[in-house]
């Protein structure tokens, strides 16, 4: 059985990412890039379905571990009766060819280590053709895939696993270098171990010296900037939502899907959270990643991209793989890629917008996408969609979907106004107005004093958290007010946030279909802080901060009654939310400072 969720560190290269288990155990890793088949895919099934294990060979030993400070390099400590080794792993950021890097170092007395690889391509379906080569590198081939394997130590096959059993003292070092190349190119080079470690800690510590917060816990905000970092592909600058698929959002449930691809309603999350941070220079790369994605029809605009802009995303399932504790289906690809989602045209026009506000310098002018767009827009806003949670079945009028109609043409509107842009500036004026009174009229219980989550319906939605942040209303409008306190009353378990509404019944469960989400939990936060309580804004960032991992990685929900995180893991979504939240409540509490919210700079 894999372990918990939130046990799993993560290594990367900023081309693909590994999650690592306390005992040191690669359960996943995608390779070559983070929407590639896996090689390691323990994480969804058992080891034989691959993984890369070095630990101590005694069923006794204790552990305890860190990044190296300001990196991604993880040195896990295995403590035993006869002594005490570290693990040191890391995927040094190269840009071309991908590589994983172990080394065991001695620190006191003796220990018997052993290594176990188990590689299994076509993510746990394939056995790939294993082969010394004349200097005793290990080669594994199958199909495309090919990967060597390097060592200072011996080893050997036994069955399907290649094994090595050693001891390591105070003062040795051993090593295992592995490295992935297409199958039909020749065998890369070996690297030298002492620089690419050096280069990695270089490269790590360089990019974290630029993170800009100044408040408390600003490690842990580092760590979450390096953790969005980490799961950047730096060739295109485009950043998945999590290096996993299918980690359950409820533990033996069926709500398991892909996260490895990139959402464009994350766009300005993203964009506020790098530049506010101090990092222009990935702003600017996922800004002009969502440019060329989103390049064409605005009628055939997705609601996510592959890494590389791809579009067709094809959902299926791998039925040989049993399912994180057994939660099934596993699923590759997201059906969800061909839904209608209005939404994102507000996220994509409020990314520009806020992309002038804060004068980031792109190749090219947007301005004539953002007219397209709007155009199509105004078309189509009256239509149901799928909503920002994606939900598979028939359409719904969502009330946050309209909302985010209304900020598309009200920052068309300030595009006009405050940067002198050209367009129908009176037409997008009564076209919001008359968004803004479709909403309040049809979206708002006046029985309940709340919005809800689509016309005509009495349940609640925490994206409807978001309406003050994005400028809809101000925060003291008596109809926030009450939505505030609406779901405070519904929709908080354990003292996180739900974001659906628990007196909704979905496949015959009364309770939750799912945890906590906790991004909603820190949307809470950035209200309150919009309302003046600023400490139950901090209180609430605690809370999330404090069910963090041993490393400060954080997935997509919080099961409060099991007291574990669930959904994909790490969640790019959670650690914007906390760098956001953060840094509102530091503005907050330092009013000389500019906040990031996201509403509008009037």
């Amino acid at each position: 059985m894999p372990s918990p969720i939130e046990d799993y560190a993560l290594i990367g290269d900023c081309l693909t990412a590994a999650l690592v288990s306390r005992n040191g155990s690669i359960d996943w890793l995608c390779w070559p890039t983070f929407d590639s088949d896996a090689c390691f895919a323990a994480l969804l099934g058992t080891p034989e379905h691959g993984r890369w294990q070095i630990a101590p060979a005694s069923e006794t030993y204790s552990v305890t571990r860190a990044y190296r400070d300001q990196t991604l390099i993880l040195e896990t400590t295995f403590r035993c009766e006869s002594g005490t080794c570290t693990l040191i792993d890391f995927m040094p950021p190269r840009g071309e060819a991908s590589d994983i890097v172990r080394m065991v170092r001695g620190d006191a007395g003796v220990v018997e280590m052993r290594m176990e690889l188990l590689l299994r391509f076509g993510s746990g379906s394939e056995v790939p053709w294993v082969r010394r080569l004349e200097d005793d590198t290990l080669q594994a081939i199958a199909g495309p895939d090919m990967v060597v394997l390097r060592s200072n130590l011996d080893m050997q096959g036994e069955g399907m696993t290649t094994v090595s059993d050693f001891k390591v003292r105070e003062g040795e070092l051993y090593h295992y270098v592995m490295t992935y190349d297409p199958s039909h190119l020749p065998v890369s080079e070996p690297i030298d171990i002492e620089a690419a470690l050096e280069e990695t800690e270089t490269f790590w510590r360089e990019w974290s010296s630029r993170c800009n917060f100044k408040g408390q816990h600003r490690e842990f905000i580092q760590r979450s900037l390096i953790t969005l970092k980490a799961m950047t592909y730096a060739p295109t600058g485009g950043i998945v939502a999590a290096p996993t698929t299918s980690l359950p959002e409820k533990i033996g449930g069926a709500r398991n899907w892909d996260y490895r691809f990139c959402w464009l309603r994350d766009a300005t999350f993203t964009l506020l959270a790098l530049i506010d941070s101090g990092y222009a220079e990935e702003a600017i790369a996922w800004h002009e990643w969502l440019l060329r994605s989103v390049a064409g029809s605005p009628a055939d605009m997705q609601i996510m991209y592959s890494i590389t802009g791809q579009r067709r995303l094809l959902e299926w399932q791998a039925d040989w793989l049993p399912g994180y504790e057994n939660s099934r289906p596993v699923r590759f690809g997201n059906a969800a890629h061909a839904q209608l989602q209005l939404d994102v045209y507000g996220e994509l026009m409020d990314a520009f917008y806020q992309a002038r506000v804060n004068r980031i310098e792109l190749n090219g002018d947007t301005w004539p996408v953002e007219l397209a767009l709007l155009e199509h827009l105004a078309k189509v806003w009256t239509e149901p969609d799928c909503g920002i949670w994606e939900r598979r079945g028939p359409g719904r009028h969502y009330v946050f979907s309209k909302v985010m109609c209304w900020v598309a043409f009200d920052r068309a509107v300030l595009g006009v106004e405050k940067f002198g842009k050209k367009g129908p500036v009176e037409e997008w004026r009564v076209l919001r107005d008359r968004i803004h009174a479709d909403i309040c009229t049809n979206g708002f219980d006046a029985e309940e004093n709340t919005f809800v989550e689509s016309y005509g319906s009495k349940l609640l939605d925490a994206s409807l958290l978001l309406l003050p942040a994005v400028g809809f209303l101000k925060p003291d409008d008596p109809r926030i007010i009450g939505t505030i306190a609406a779901i405070e009353r519904r929709m908080m378990r354990g003292g996180f946030v739900l974001r659906h509404d628990p007196q909704e019944v979905h496949d015959n469960e009364a309770q939750p279909i799912e945890g906590a989400f906790l991004a909603c939990t820190l949307w809470l936060a950035d209200a309150y802080v919009l309302l003046g309580r600023v400490d139950d804004a901090r209180e609430l960032y605690l809370r999330v901060h404090g069910i963090a991992n041993d490393l400060g990685l954080l997935s997509e929900e919080y099961d409060p009654i099991l007291r574990r995180q669930t959904g994909n893991f790490p969640q790019a979504l959670t650690h914007i939310a906390i760098i956001n939240t953060a840094q509102n409540i530091f503005a907050a509490l330092h009013p000389d400072k500019p906040a990031v919210q996201r509403a509008r700079k009037d």
